[in-house]
């Protein structure tokens, strides 16, 4: 997410911590920070102004005569950067008697239909019953993929045929809502077009109009760029929207869009969608965002992922497991299993303040998903006796447990070799305070011990360059010593 902005934005303040700060350096460098955010597609005057903000404080006295400037001007970019985005009020109104009534729309392709189902799905685990509306007539299949969301989430959905207006759709679909006093939210799927349209505008103003939902949040692709920050413009100058979806933001490179959508229309973003899954709903956090463009990580939204995702009772007894010296492989991959619920281990990794950069920095470090599933098959290939006791396993279990699960003997080798490393820091790292840990997981991270892979995939490289000959060796050293002696010789005279 945002690689291209983070590393443009690391780039330019590196710059800037390089240089002896005067005001002309300075101004240099926010001219590569004005670049970066143009070339990540952030609107043209959003931009400026956001240069601007920098400037009037960065060149003041109170930065240039402080003791670290450079911290200071890093401070001011991190600051405008949550103003630019922020505040956010990600909380829906919802209605204690009677139904709460929410409206989406949005162009056809930015995932409006799939939000809902998200949707639906965070406000029922939040204790409310949503019932799904398939008020979108125009896109074919748009009502079936509605109810099979529905009934992926348990939630009811109201559909009628296409035949249909969107109008007596809501209307019909109110009347059925109310006749259950169970639920307590509508969510409207409408429908979208492939571009902005007077006959779309006119339709979903009929529907605001009539319906007059409480919240209308309008869905946008962050992909599109500023094709999604003018979209925006449109629904918002059409409607008065209350807030927007960003979808597809784990595939957006960029970020114009997160960027530049509350400085262009005044709506904030209050939700974001990082992934297909209809778990993958998060709550839009200004502050968190700019650590992560900054790559400082974000340790607020992993905490909440967490929350969201791994068993606290379970996640209490590892710890004391590990407190105890008694972690086993079986409880190592209760762990992975865990951490793959949360998303993308690249993405996860890149939460971690310390670790978020290295990943960015390692190109080895692609795919973590597919060397997290080659480790759990190793694992999985191993009987109960050996998960709980892998000092037990030698040559020949190692052999019989690579054939298993189709990978070298010098695999399972390295992975027993980590896990042994890793299961003694994890002990020590279970009795020390916040700071020690925060120490210990950025010695784990440069010791490979967060890229469980990284052994194995050093392997592969060196078994396709073939082995270095010691011939070869020899005579690279015989030829350097050669060339030091005739240095010496030449400064002699």
């Amino acid at each position: 997410m945002f690689e291209g902005i983070t590393k443009g934005l690391k780039g330019a303040l590196s710059f800037i911590e390089r240089s002896r700060l005067t005001e002309s350096n300075i101004h240099e460098g926010l001219g590569q920070v004005r670049e970066a955010l143009l070339e990540a597609d952030v609107n043209f005057d959003v931009a400026n102004d956001f240069i601007d903000r920098v400037s009037v404080q960065a060149v003041g006295d109170r930065v240039l005569k402080s003791i670290r400037p450079s911290e200071q001007i890093v401070g001011i970019v991190h600051q405008e950067l949550v103003e630019l985005m922020g505040p956010v009020d990600a909380s829906l109104p919802i209605q204690r008697d009677g139904l709460t009534v929410l409206m989406l729309c949005g162009l056809q392709g930015s995932g409006k239909t799939t939000t809902c189902g998200k949707l639906a799905r965070m406000l029922k685990e939040q204790g409310h019953l949503p019932m799904l509306v398939a008020a979108d007539l125009q896109r074919p299949a748009a009502i079936d993929q509605l109810q099979v969301i529905a009934e992926q989430i348990a939630v009811p959905c109201y559909t009628e045929p296409a035949t249909s207006t969107p109008l007596s759709v809501c209307q019909n679909g109110l009347k059925e809502a109310k006749r259950n006093p169970e639920i307590g939210v509508v969510i409207l799927d409408t429908a979208g077009r492939l571009h902005v349209d007077d006959e779309l505008m006119g339709e979903l103003e009929q529907l605001d109009r009539r319906i007059q939902p409480h919240q209308v949040l309008l869905v946008c692709d962050a992909m599109t760029g500023q094709d999604a920050v003018n979209s925006a413009k449109a629904f918002n100058d059409a409607l008065e929207v209350d807030g927007v979806i960003l979808t597809k933001l784990d595939g957006d490179t960029r970020g114009g869009a997160a960027l530049s959508v509350k400085a262009v229309t005044g709506v904030p973003i209050k939700f974001i969608g990082v992934g297909e899954q209809l778990d993958r709903l998060e709550e839009f956090r200004p502050e968190g965002m700019a650590d992560r463009i900054l790559g400082m990580g974000d340790v607020v939204g992993l905490v909440q992922r967490a929350q969201e995702q791994i068993d606290t009772d379970e996640a209490l007894a590892q710890q004391q497991k590990m407190m105890d010296g008694k972690f086993t492989l079986e409880d190592f991959r209760k762990q992975m299993r865990m951490m793959r619920k949360m998303g993308p281990m690249r993405e996860i990794m890149k939460m971690i303040p310390g670790v978020g950069g290295m990943v960015d920095d390692n190109p080895d470090m692609e795919n973590p998903e597919e060397d997290l599933r080659r480790i759990e098959g190793m694992i999985d290939s191993m009987t109960p006796h050996e998960r709980n006791n892998p000092e037990r396993i030698d040559r020949s279990r190692r052999n019989r447990i690579a054939k298993g699960s189709g990978n070298p003997p010098s695999e399972v080798n390295n992975l027993l070799k980590q896990f042994d490393a890793m299961s003694g820091m994890m002990q020590q790292m279970a009795g020390m305070g916040v700071k020690d840990r925060m120490r210990a997981v950025k010695e784990m991270s440069e010791g490979g011990m967060l890229d469980p892979g990284a052994q194995v995939r050093k392997e592969k490289t060196r078994s396709k360059r073939g082995s270095v000959d010691r011939d070869q060796v020899r005579n690279r050293k015989r030829q350097q010593r050669k060339n030091a002696r005739k240095a010496r010789k030449r400064n002699r005279r």
